[in-house]
């Protein structure tokens, strides 16, 4: 099975950007999405791409999705659909869905593993996740950011693996 896991910051009501922007920038967010993904496959559209402020992204494969089948990205293999895309990811590796919002969207069914960054405040946005069933996953890691005084909000790191149900019983 390929492990196929999305990494995104989100609010309570499933906020991730506005005008293909982030809604906040968090220095121990962007540190710990470059360590966990660093030296692995990261998978996201067209529009995630040109919103990156350095672009490939370093020390990864980027995998770039775009509607356009004469559209090429430079430095990244670009593919034209989500089946295209999951040719990509082999069974040994984790690849990293990293966006927006419909990208999310169309991954979630492949998806075994969740990182999240629940950002304790509500913003304006116009690109949202989709809703996440919780009962379909169990948190296997917590860590809590009262008050970060850099972005005048609290935060948590949440790791979730997808429930594995076992239809032999």
């Amino acid at each position: 099975m390929k492990k196929i896991s999305i990494i995104v910051a989100i609010t309570p009501n499933y906020a991730i950007g506005i005008n293909n922007q982030l809604l906040w920038h968090i220095s121990d967010d962007l540190k710990r999405f470059k360590k966990i993904t660093s030296g692995k496959q990261v998978i996201m559209g067209k529009l995630t791409y040109e919103s990156l402020p350095l672009r490939p992204l370093p020390n990864r494969r980027n995998i770039v999705i775009t509607d356009d089948v004469n559209e090429k990205f430079e430095g990244c293999i670009t593919v034209n659909s989500i089946p295209e895309a999951l040719s990509y990811c082999n069974e040994d590796d984790e690849s990293f869905i990293i966006g927006g919002g419909s990208v999310y969207r169309q991954f979630m069914p492949y998806a075994t593993k969740l990182y999240l960054t629940m950002v304790h405040k509500d913003f304006e946005a116009d690109t949202f996740f989709p809703e996440i069933d919780f009962s379909q996953w169990k948190l296997i890691e917590r860590e809590d950011h009262e008050n970060d005084q850099t972005v005048d909000f609290s935060y948590s790191f949440l790791v979730y693996e997808k429930i594995k149900i076992n239809l032999d019983s």
